[in-house]
């Protein structure tokens, strides 16, 4: 039995090439998807773009959504992975696309899922990073760089090879990452308001607190518990 791909979205972030859209466009129809978002590209030259989809895939590109920043593009979304081909002892732990697909689809049956990818320049920096529950690294022999639609293939693949799987698990339906991002400011706040700031730089405090909530599947009603019991700290502290 093949599961249902409609609620997993594909989401380029800042592509500098036309032609790459309409070629990714063209791998997601393939790969039975069907929603594609674009972030602020540097050419939406529709010609350019219908030339790479070809017919079959020319309905993605009627369809696709723009945005002309990346928190209004994923704001509705539950679950987001992002990919990138830079790792070190800085950076997050990846996954890979196999290992990754049969997580985010136990979640795409109650919540929007969306893969990330980064300009073919510069590919994702941390602060789209931090907004991903997960991170992708395609697995490479000696040359890393792969071109964006080549990227956007693979990771399809993985999840059409995964949703024909006989594995059934749904994660319940989780926050947005509005929902999400709200917590984290309300959380900025607070640590301000506490003076945790006073030792350490405001970023070292926020990154470490999204590290410890992106291990967690957060519900919207989780969300809402936490901003509750910030609104309680921040009430004390001003009335003291």
């Amino acid at each position: 039995m093949t599961r249902d791909l409609s609620n997993i979205i594909i989401v380029l972030h800042e592509p500098r090439y036309p032609e790459n859209i309409g070629a990714a466009a063209r791998c997601m129809k393939n790969m039975g998807l069907s929603h594609l978002r674009v972030v602020n590209p540097l050419n939406w030259d529709l010609e350019k773009i219908l030339k790479m989809a070809t017919h079959e895939a020319a309905d993605l590109i009627d369809a696709a959504q723009l945005y002309s920043n990346i928190h209004e593009a994923v704001a509705d979304l539950h679950v987001l992975a992002g990919t990138t081909a830079r790792t070190g002892r800085k950076r997050r732990p990846t996954d890979t696309p196999r290992t990754v697909a049969q997580k985010l689809l136990s979640y795409s049956k109650e919540s929007l899922v969306g893969i990330l990818f980064g300009s073919e320049k510069w590919g994702l920096g941390n602060r789209e990073l931090d907004l991903c529950d997960f991170v992708i690294t395609i697995p490479t022999a000696n040359f890393s760089s792969l071109n964006l639609a080549q990227s956007v293939m693979i990771v399809c693949y993985e999840l059409l090879l995964a949703s024909k799987g006989d594995m059934e698990i749904h994660k319940p339906r989780l926050a947005t990452i509005r929902e999400k991002e709200g917590m984290f400011t309300h959380l900025q706040k607070t640590f301000e308001a506490i003076g945790l700031y006073e030792k350490q730089t405001p970023a070292y405090w926020l990154h470490n607190a999204r590290r410890f909530f992106k291990n967690k599947e957060l519900t919207a009603k989780d969300v809402k518990m936490v901003r509750g019991f910030l609104r309680q700290v921040l009430w004390a502290v001003k009335n003291g």
